[in-house]
């Protein structure tokens, strides 16, 4: 059993603790974790995407100059496959639907469809507004801009289907990032934070969260946590950073 890290605690109270010192009735409830297995990470990745598609790894990068797609090795870290994207694109999230790999760039308005096996691309598209965290719930692509909103895009069309605000015990919470769909709910990094969050998909609510300050290898203002995997069929849940030299596969622990 972990020992409660002090800044959880506070976070704890800051959560718990509204307006006139009251307690709210609605506070989201925070998750303990243990740590299963580390597995090598490039240190020079600069995650911004992360997926388990049928047993394969596949990890997004960023930067201009430095953005690729890669097919990688989880028990090694080494990269078997790799496509490196235009220098003028700075890479963003990743999802794997069917046959095909959804891929976002951050500023340009721009989307890559790969071929999942090959990596060819396929065919762009356009975005409007950022690209940040890209998952999938096996019908329709769910994109996150750096604001409070998830849209939920058609994957032949991506015309916007829905749109949901996403709320912290009633507030709107921005800076969603990386995103990963685990048994019909949405898992995101919440940027610069430690945190990973839940959100049910119907209402935009986040019904837990995990503190994950234990794992930081932040070296430089930008290595921070960044990304979420899950294997369906192992049921394995993995998480690493951006320029992290590790990724933790973690098991999350419901508290009485």
């Amino acid at each position: 059993m972990r020992v409660l890290p002090f800044q959880r605690f506070l976070a704890c109270l800051l959560f718990l603790v509204v307006g006139t010192g009251g307690f709210a009735a609605d506070a989201v409830p925070f998750l303990d974790f243990e740590i299963v297995a580390e597995y090598p990470h490039d240190p020079d990745a600069f995650t911004q995407g992360l997926t388990f598609d049928r047993g394969e790894l596949f990890e997004g990068t960023g930067r201009n100059g430095a953005s690729s797609l890669r097919r990688v090795d989880l028990e090694s870290g080494e990269i078997l496959q790799r496509r490196n994207i235009g220098a003028r694109f700075f890479g963003e999230g990743i999802t794997v639907l069917g046959s095909r790999i959804y891929q976002l760039t951050w500023q340009s308005h721009i989307g890559f469809v790969y071929d999942r096996d090959s990596f060819e691309q396929l065919r762009t598209f356009f975005l409007p507004g950022e690209g940040w965290g890209l998952t999938d719930d096996g019908e329709q692509l769910i994109v996150s801009d750096g604001t409070a909103t998830l849209r939920f895009l058609d994957p032949e069309t991506f015309s916007e289907k829905r749109r949901v605000t996403v709320t912290d015990a009633g507030a709107p919470l921005a800076r969603l990032n990386e995103l990963e769909y685990i048994d019909g709910q949405v898992w995101a990094n919440v940027w610069y934070s430690n945190l990973i969050v839940r959100i049910d998909p119907d209402s935009g609510a986040v019904t837990a969260k995990v503190d994950l300050s234990s794992l930081n290898q932040q070296r430089q203002q930008d290595d921070v946590l960044n990304g979420i995997a899950w294997d369906e069929e192992s049921r394995r849940l993995f998480v690493t950073g951006k320029l992290w030299p590790r990724l933790y596969e973690i098991r999350l622990v419901e508290q009485p």
